[in-house]
């Protein structure tokens, strides 16, 4: 009888794998709870270029760093190849303020951005990303906080 429970749970757990690939990690960049695409399918060159969330198009996408990345335009999709750390979101996508509070928010909403100093910054809603535009010092406990958060994040992913 143990034998069966055994080879019927490895077979559920392949089966949930399969079903939901956004269970096994991307690695550093945040993709949601389920599925493998970096900020919810939003081209991330359109905050730089278009200074608004474009939803990019499953038929036009890009590998990095584990996670699908879907762009609007073949353009946009060139831009981001040729440089990607210039238009990837920081802190692997995660909500930026969260990070300074030393959480990792995966739900983050792509309508609640902000670029300071050329750089993307996702957030869980518009509140925190004011919150992290306007509170002194939000970006700076942020970018000390993420080197020990990424650590964990990686390490859970393998």
């Amino acid at each position: 009888m143990n034998v069966y429970l055994k080879k019927m749970f490895s077979i559920a757990l392949v089966s949930a794998l399969l079903y939901f690939p956004g269970m096994i990690s991307a690695g550093e960049i945040n993709t949601g709870y389920f599925g493998n695409v970096a900020i919810k399918g939003f081209d991330p060159v359109a905050y730089f270029t278009e200074r608004q969330a474009v939803k990019g198009k499953k038929e036009i996408a890009h590998s990095w760093l584990g996670a699908e990345w879907q762009f609007s335009s073949e353009q946009h999709k060139k831009l981001f190849s040729e440089n990607p750390v210039k238009y990837a979101p920081q802190y692997g996508g995660y909500c930026a303020d969260g990070v300074a509070y030393e959480e990792t928010t995966s739900n983050i909403d792509p309508h609640a951005w902000r670029i300071i100093d050329g750089k993307l910054y996702l957030n869980f809603s518009e509140g925190a990303a004011i919150e992290l535009e306007e509170l002194e010092g939000q970006l700076e406990k942020a970018e000390q906080n993420w080197p020990a958060i990424k650590a964990k994040i990686i390490e859970r992913s393998n």
